[in-house]
Order: C-alpha cells, then structure tokens, then sequence
C-alpha cells in the first residue's frame, strides 16, 4: 500500500474568524447548521486504523474552518490514542493549521511538549492581513493573530507562516517581504488565491490575475536569493529545489499525482483533496470502513490520475515535468476540450526567471554533499 498523510478537519468548517475569501465556509450548507465536532468515537477509530496501517512514518495534519476549536482536550486524547495505538519505531507526526488567535500559553505548552508543527495564517502587515482577515463582528484580527506568534515563540513553538496572495496585497511583494525579515519569520509559504464567484461564476474580485502572481513570486525569489537561501524557507522555490535534487517535488501543487493525502470531515467522511470536499469525490466513511481501504479505493485512484490528463498546450511545455498542470482545482481556464490552470502563465513566468539560478543553487549543494 502506498503510504499516504492525513489532512483533518475536526471542527468541519466551523471558525472563529469570517475571512471574506475563504471557500471552506461554504461547506457549511453541505454539513447543516449548527456546530461541526468530531466525537471521540471517530477521532479513536481515526487513530487507530491509520497506524495499524503501518506506515514507517505517520502525519496527522489538523486544519478547518479553526481546528483549535475543539479545545486542548481534543489534542491531549489524540496524543493519548497515538500512544495506545503506535507500534515501536513508528514516526507519529502531528501539524495544526490555524489562524492563530487562540494560541495562549497553555496552547503553547502542549504544542511545544508533544513537536506539533505549527502553520499560522497571517497576510502581511497589518493593513493588508485585516483587508479580508476579520471576524464575526467585523473586527480586524491581526493582532490577536501577532499575540498568537509571540506565544509560539516564547514557548518555542516550530512554526510557519501561510500568506494568502489575494487581491489586496499581491501588488507589495516588497512590503511583505520586509515585514517578514522584521519579524524574524524563517518558514513562509505562499498559497495563490483564485475562487469563482458563486453567483455569476466569473473570477471572484479577491482572487489575483495571473500575471499578478508571476511578478510577486519572480521579485520575491530575487529578495530571497539576494537575502540568502538558507535563512529563510520559501515552500513553492524549496519544491522546486526539491525536485531539481531529487527528482520529486514538497509541495503536492507541482507533483505528478494527487494521492499524497486524504481529508478526514468531523463526521469521518474521507474526501480526495482538500479542495474537493463534494459528494462526486467522497470515498466513504471511516466508521464503516478501513482508512486504508478508501485511500486506496478506485475512486481515489481515478482521481489521483486526473492530473495526467492536460490539454495539448500542457503536453508541449517545456516545464511540464516540473509543473504537471498545475493542481487541478486551479483549471478553470478551457484550453481545446480540456482545461488548464488559470496559473500557467505565473509557472511558465516563474520557471523562465528561477530556474537557471535555482539549477546553479542545486548543483552548488550537490558539490558541498560531496554528490
């Protein structure tokens, strides 16, 4: 069985923050109303059919809606569970991606205690991170998202940063970047924001422009390579560097199959993507049946190979081998009878400007490995 991660959404698309981009709010009306949890029955079952598995290595990765909803409590029984259920020499992993505003000093103590990797979503300085970023009462909350990093670092927390590239603050990569170093922020990724409007169906006004995209990540890779490479990690340019050295890519955007992951719903429904959490691509439910087998059901599989399937264009690239199309929740752009990802300019402007530099890079860490 191939090995694959978790990605777990226990609070569903609850959140304590009403981002005005966010797509997974929507999901609400999937699930009803009312108040998403997971209960311990699933979260045990969850558990337990996923290292019985037997995986050398085993990520559990907590995202929303606001996984830190579900209280401490959730977090220290999931510990408990890994504990009863893993078997001598297996590496148990657990990563929580949150926005940050609950993390107080107990959150950081247990997240500190027990390794969680720590992702916080923050958009820059102030004035472009509380343009989208505010909460039910229409408050900003950007320096409880700050008090929340403070916490982490004080109590050595590992954490990094997740910016969302949206209209507001694409255009600034040079404002962004400095607040970055300011603040001593040394793991950044970078997730680019295009949705559809639900109403007409056209590009959402928050959603960046293709070319907005390419200029931010060629003038931020020329800040990052002038700055230096190893003091700070930037995930879309370490993918890259990834692949260049060995052949595969971090970053599941750029790699060849989507079968790296599958999300686990409050409920123990299993999706393929986090990004196609709809009836079309459900596999099933862990309460009756085996983790194990889901993710490796032939839906799965039809929907691990979609990714092959790109138009001509693709096919006559250059950098498909790096790109692969792009993720296909990003093909919103009909090329022929196919189609393509609304970012394949950015890829082709991004690869065009790095990729010599990045081949320089690579070859210098090879000469120092002795490779």
């Amino acid at each position: 069985m191939r090995p694959f991660s978790l990605l777990i959404k226990p609070a569903g698309p609850d959140c304590n923050i009403d981002c005005k981009y966010c797509f997974y709010s929507r999901k609400s009306e999937m699930f009803g109303p009312g108040r998403h949890r997971m209960t311990d029955d699933v979260l045990e079952k969850l558990v337990k059919d996923f290292l019985e598995l037997g995986f050398p290595v085993n990520s559990f990765a907590f995202q929303g809606g606001e996984p830190s909803l579900m209280g401490l409590e959730f977090y220290q029984k999931l510990v408990d569970l890994q504990k009863k259920y893993g078997s001598d020499g297996q590496v148990i992993t657990n990563a929580l991606q949150t926005n940050g505003t609950l993390l107080d000093q107990q959150w950081c103590e247990f997240l500190h205690e027990y390794k969680f990797l720590v992702g916080i979503s923050l958009d820059g300085p102030q004035k472009y991170h509380d343009h989208f970023r505010i909460d039910h009462a229409g408050k900003p909350t950007w320096q409880r998202v700050m008090d929340g990093i403070r916490n982490c670092k004080k109590y050595n927390v590992e954490y990094n940063i997740l910016v969302l590239l949206n209209s507001f603050n694409v255009d600034y990569p040079d404002e962004l970047f400095d607040f970055f170093i300011e603040n001593k922020f040394k793991f950044l990724q970078f997730i680019q924001c295009v949705e559809l409007d639900q109403g007409t169906g056209d590009i959402s006004t928050f959603s960046i422009t293709p070319r907005q995209y390419g200029d931010f990540l060629c003038r931020v890779f020329d800040r990052w390579l002038k700055y230096g490479p190893t003091k700070m990690s930037i995930r879309t340019f370490d993918s890259i560097l990834s692949y260049l050295l060995e052949g595969r890519h971090t970053e599941c955007t750029l790699g060849p199959r989507c079968n790296d992951y599958v999300v686990v719903e409050h409920d123990g429904g299993v999706y393929c993507c986090d990004f196609f959490v709809d009836n079309e691509w459900k596999l099933g439910n862990l309460m009756d049946e085996n983790i194990g087998d889901l993710a490796n059901s032939p839906l799965k599989s039809k929907f691990s190979k979609r990714k092959r399937d790109v138009p001509n264009k693709c096919s006559l690239c250059r950098y498909l081998h790096i790109c692969r199309g792009g993720c296909p929740k990003d093909r919103v752009v009909t090329q022929g009878n196919k189609p393509i990802s609304y970012f394949c300019e950015s890829y082709q402007q991004l690869f065009g400007h790095t990729l010599p530099k990045l081949e320089e890079f690579a070859a210098m860490l090879r000469s120092q490995n002795g490779q």
